[in-house]
């Protein structure tokens, strides 16, 4: 089972509610067998801005990014990572890509979470392996499939 703690730092109209983004990253979670817990944390753009520079050098805020947690040896945690979600850039995304805010939303937590245990898209069949995946998940929740055929994640 996986726990998902929800932590809301930004305000905003279409930010989903916590029951929903704790049902969207339980569908992501690959691991059945597995007890897992993550933190989603729901954030502005500064925030946002501010990790994504820390981090990966980019001096912007993001949609969504993902940090595995690396666990020390010796010691039993089942925490696998944190999602960071900036809620003005995925409702702006939405909007540019004609999306509801509820499949945008849904589709980041997904892509966040296939991150989080390990998938990728640097690479063609890494890509084509993700994508996949996320589109099973996501119109499995009654989502439409979430890429286009030029469009890149």
């Amino acid at each position: 089972m996986l726990d998902v703690e929800v932590q809301m730092q930004a305000a905003a109209d279409d930010i989903p509610d916590e029951p929903q983004l704790i049902a969207w990253a339980r569908a992501a979670w690959r691991r059945s067998g597995d007890d897992a817990e993550v933190v989603l944390r729901v954030t502005d753009e500064a925030e946002s801005r501010q990790l994504n520079h820390d981090y990966r050098g980019i001096d912007k805020p993001t949609n969504v990014l993902s940090f595995p947690f690396e666990p020390i040896p010796q010691i039993e945690l089942q925490h696998i990572g944190d999602l960071v979600l900036c809620a003005p850039v995925v409702e702006r995304e939405a909007r540019e890509q004609g999306k509801t805010a509820s499949a945008h939303w849904a589709h980041m937590v997904v892509h966040g979470m296939l991150h989080l245990q390990g998938y990728d898209h640097q690479t063609d069949p890494q890509a084509v392996a993700m994508e996949t995946l996320e589109t099973d998940i996501l119109t499995g929740l009654g989502f439409p499939a979430p890429y286009s055929d030029d469009e890149e994640t």
